[in-house]
């Protein structure tokens, strides 16, 4: 069973920065689809970000397109959600999600498979 690994939440002043984990231990993610999401308090799971496995192609939602950026580090078996000036609407539960497939990533979360727990973000003064 594939399990996702999250970590880097905490807690930011507006206009910081953090950069967030995702890691699958005892597996290799170099063939599958990731996928960012998060959670507000009292909203719904938001698509925020997605890599594919083929060529490392990207997707981002409109509220972060600019200040967050994707990656994988194959060798490191992790990928990456790199995010700057981090906004208050910014703040949630960040979730990676991982489908194995080669061709494309989804901002759908019922596309993916494989869910990690969670890491908390909090942007606030």
């Amino acid at each position: 069973q594939l399990l996702l690994v999250e970590s880097g939440g905490g807690l930011v002043q507006p206009g910081g920065s953090l950069r967030l984990s995702c890691a699958a231990p005892g597996f290799t993610l170099d063939s599958h689809a990731i996928g960012w999401f998060r959670q507000a308090p009292g909203k719904g799971r938001e698509a925020v970000s997605c890599i594919k496995s083929r060529d490392s192609s990207t997707k981002y939602a409109d509220s972060v397109k600019g200040r967050f950026t994707i990656s994988r580090d194959n060798a490191k078996n992790t990928v990456y959600l790199q995010m700057n000036n981090l906004k208050p609407e910014d703040t949630g539960v960040y979730y990676c999600a991982a489908r194995h497939t080669s061709f494309s990533c989804s901002d759908s979360s019922t596309w993916y498979d494989h869910w990690g727990q969670g890491t908390q973000v909090t942007v606030s003064t």
